[in-house]
């Protein structure tokens, strides 16, 4: 896998164009900052009266509908969230955007599973910085950079992974590293690694092993410590050092008895299950899913969130108070 840092860019091709962003939220208005940051003339589209809008004003940036976002500039980044983008695209975007410019997205859903369809004129490319918007900023006003995936669906111009390394070295990704993918890969390895792992497998897991306590009658602080609480610590020291690094710093006991837990845990059934969200995804079957359900009004999405109780989240403001001294 190739890896580009800052020496490996010329900022200037960025700081020559203007960029639209379109959507303020979790990543937009990283992007933003920190595009601006980097000498980078930087406007944003949003929707009229709508929260971003209001926070990139206050933010100091020109704030303009999301089609004459499109249109004011030479790159415009779509930072919406996956299941808005197509409407957006295809209602605001796609008739504006100027002839030869260049279409960036945080994310290749849309276009890899064929959302929308960018002109043949536009350069498509994706900057995905691994992690939140949030950190994204923070890494950059500290000196340091988050670290970001790097891929061009569509060189029209035979600039376009230029424009996309020197979007992604303005957002001080360079600092950490830059990884060239393509949009399948990204999309489709990001989808499963949420879906069967971080914000589907894992907080299932713990959900699971703090009822398992509380219905043996344990109490519920005791179980949100053990089941929940310290599932940090151990994340933050695989994320320090790896698995070997984690199991040399916790206990014989807990490595032991966790190596027979795992077998049991984690079956040929679960695997078989993994590779069947793995096919879902890949064949679009996700996708459509999510569009479908947005465009419902989320009715299916609204289901789900009501499966989980409140009582978990109420024991963890209770721990978190005690941990906190509040």
């Amino acid at each position: 896998m190739k890896i580009y840092r800052e020496v490996d860019g010329d900022l200037g091709v960025i700081r020559k164009r203007r960029v639209a962003i379109l959507g303020y939220g979790n990543q937009g208005h990283a992007h933003a900052l920190n595009l601006r940051d980097s000498g980078v003339e930087v406007v944003i589209g949003a929707r009229e009266g709508g929260t971003g809008a209001r926070k990139a004003a206050e933010a100091g940036f020109p704030v303009l509908r999301f089609d004459e976002a499109a249109g004011s500039a030479d790159v415009v980044m779509m930072t919406l969230p996956d299941e808005h983008i197509p409407a957006i695209y295809e209602r605001e975007v796609a008739g504006s955007i100027r002839p030869g410019a260049a279409l960036g997205f945080a994310h290749g859903l849309a276009v890899h599973f064929g959302l929308i369809v960018p002109r043949e004129d536009l350069d498509v490319f994706l900057i995905g910085p691994k992690g939140a918007g949030r950190w994204l900023r923070a890494e950059y006003e500290a000196g340091r950079g988050l670290a970001a995936l790097i891929a061009v669906h569509r060189d029209a111009s035979g600039e376009a992974f230029a424009i996309a390394l020197a979007y992604a070295l303005a957002l001080g990704c360079g600092r950490a590293g830059i990884l060239e993918t393509t949009f399948a890969e990204e999309c489709e390895t990001d989808l499963f690694g949420e879906q069967a792992v971080l914000c589907g497998g894992i907080p299932a897991l713990i959900e699971a092993g703090f009822r398992t306590l509380v219905e043996a009658g344990y109490s519920p602080e005791m179980a949100y410590f053990e089941c929940v609480h310290e599932a940090k610590l151990i994340v933050d020291l695989i994320a320090e050092g790896g698995f070997a690094y984690m199991r040399d710093r916790i206990s014989t006991t807990a490595e032991y008895g966790g190596e027979l837990a795992a077998d049991r845990l984690v079956t040929d059934r679960t695997r078989a299950e993994m590779r069947a969200i793995l096919d879902d995804i890949r064949s679009g079957t996700f996708a459509r899913r999510l569009i479908a359900d947005t465009g419902a009004g989320s009715p299916e999405l609204e289901r789900l969130r009501r499966r989980h109780p409140r009582d978990i989240d109420e024991v963890g403001e209770r721990v978190r108070r005690i941990v906190g001294g509040k």
